[in-house]
């Protein structure tokens, strides 16, 4: 397996990779010209966010800035809406449902470095080269869910359809769907239901 393989399936892998520094390159560089951009400059951010995430379905707003390790693993879905500061390192894969709102200040996160330090430590290749060994865990967050500001999601959690995470969570675990769940490690508070509609809105 190439170290981009073993990567995206949770395995263990060399992140100074030769094709794995190119390909994180190439996103730093693109996500510092989409934040660089006006959002009035819509056309030209469209064009930056197609090279960015090719797995972007129609609809999807960034606010910026925005700081992805590859964007190539990310899929979005329809009319999703992210605020200032997305960062999500997609070192596997991170799946994000239609209708999804992020708050300002979010992270999805899915590398995982060892516990040992003995294991964990940078080590120097014979050439000089630094690096260190590291594995990822996918995410998956479903259709038409709320993150509040500042919520952060770590490798190998799925959250259900129509949740809300509150501001300031850290996802550690799975969250069922149509959750309200807030909290360090986060946790369900209870079911959204009819009974959260607010009078007035259709």
């Amino acid at each position: 397996m190439t170290e981009l393989e073993k990567m995206t399936a949770g395995k263990v892998y060399d992140t100074s990779d030769r094709e794995l520094v190119k390909l994180r390159a190439e996103a730093h560089k693109l996500c510092a010209k989409y934040s660089a951009t006006l959002e009035t400059d819509d056309k030209k951010r469209a064009k930056i966010l197609k090279k960015l995430l090719p797995n972007a379905a129609e609809g999807a707003y960034l606010q910026g800035p925005v700081y992805f390790d590859y964007g190539v693993n990310i899929k979005v879905g329809k009319n999703f809406y992210a605020n200032f500061n997305l960062t999500i390192l997609d070192c596997c894969t991170v799946e994000i449902g239609d209708d999804v709102l992020i708050g300002p200040n979010a992270s999805i996160l899915t590398p995982v470095h060892p516990y040992r330090w003995q294991q964990r430590n940078m080590r120097k290749k014979p050439d000089g080269t630094v690096f260190d060994y590291e594995y990822a865990k996918p995410i998956k967050i479903g259709n038409n869910c709320w993150l509040a500001g500042n919520v952060t999601v770590i490798g190998g959690v799925t959250i259900g359809d129509g949740c809300v995470i509150g501001a300031g969570s850290v996802v550690t675990r799975d969250i069922p769907p149509d959750s309200l769940a807030v909290g360090n490690p986060c946790r369900v508070i209870r079911k959204i239901t009819e009974k959260d509609n607010l009078d007035g809105i259709d």
